[in-house]
């Protein structure tokens, strides 16, 4: 996104959103060009600061759509709800990636409750609104907010606080047609997961080769907060709950 694209009117639209008094394009776009910075910085410092380390797990998702199309039409969540709902219990089994790493004074910080971030993809670039306190909603809960927010985001209306403060971040690519990506960590969260397209793959199932809704989980995250085995721990949890919905929210 680039702030010289956008009509004048576009931009003073924008910000008297923000609160900001009128200004000419030249001022609007240089207070747009700063906001951008922030997103180049946290990015930046993800790659300077970070040792990131990536594993993924191939993910029958057969009965996560069979469980959604069960439920009452009227109330459905969407299916990136009913994962962010897996992933907030899988944060609280491995809260070591629920974290942030106080650089200043060499301590790693554990967090208290989940601040979901979901990626969203809008015209004016990527941006990250966070779901406050995700561990307290269930999933149409959950499904509300997502919703929201990330209208909000792509209309532009969404507020500064509503695109920061995240504490982890469900990055939902297969939107974007693709399987799979090394995504880069939203600073200074520590990790990110990714899901992506839901496709028919031939499956191997008790022995039997059978075609299956296949997706794939990928987790990037900060090797300075845990070793391989606690991230693969968590996605573990989240690709179980994936398979097994049923079995999963009963344990919630």
């Amino acid at each position: 996104f680039s702030p010289r694209d956008q009509t004048t009117a576009d931009l003073r639209r924008r910000l008297a959103r923000a609160g900001l008094p009128a200004a000419t394009l030249g001022e609007a776009a240089a207070w747009l060009d700063a906001c951008d910075l922030v997103k180049f910085g946290n990015h930046a410092a993800s790659v300077a600061e970070i040792p990131e380390a990536t594993t993924w797990v191939d993910v029958d998702a057969t009965a996560l759509l069979e469980f959604r199309a069960a439920l009452d039409e009227s109330r459905r969540p969407g299916l990136l709800a009913v994962v962010a709902r897996f992933v907030v219990a899988g944060l609280a089994a491995f809260p070591a990636l629920n974290a942030m790493v106080d650089t200043e004074r060499g301590e790693i910080v554990h967090l208290d409750g989940v601040n979901l971030g979901i990626a969203t993809q809008t015209d004016r670039g990527l941006v990250v609104p966070a779901v406050r306190d995700a561990h307290r909603l269930g999933m149409r809960g959950l499904d509300a907010e997502i919703r929201r927010l990330t209208a909000a985001a792509r209309d532009g209306s969404a507020t500064a606080a509503e695109l920061s403060g995240g504490s982890f971040t469900l990055n939902n690519y297969g939107v974007l047609g693709v399987d799979g990506s090394a995504a880069i960590i939203n600073h200074p969260e520590v990790a990110i997961l990714g899901m992506g397209r839901i496709i028919p793959r031939p499956w191997v199932v008790d022995g039997q080769i059978v075609p299956r809704h296949l997706t794939q989980l990928s987790l990037v995250f900060d090797h300075r907060v845990c070793d391989g085995g606690t991230a693969a721990g968590f996605l573990r949890s989240v690709a179980d709950a994936v398979e097994n919905p049923l079995s999963a929210l009963a344990e919630l």
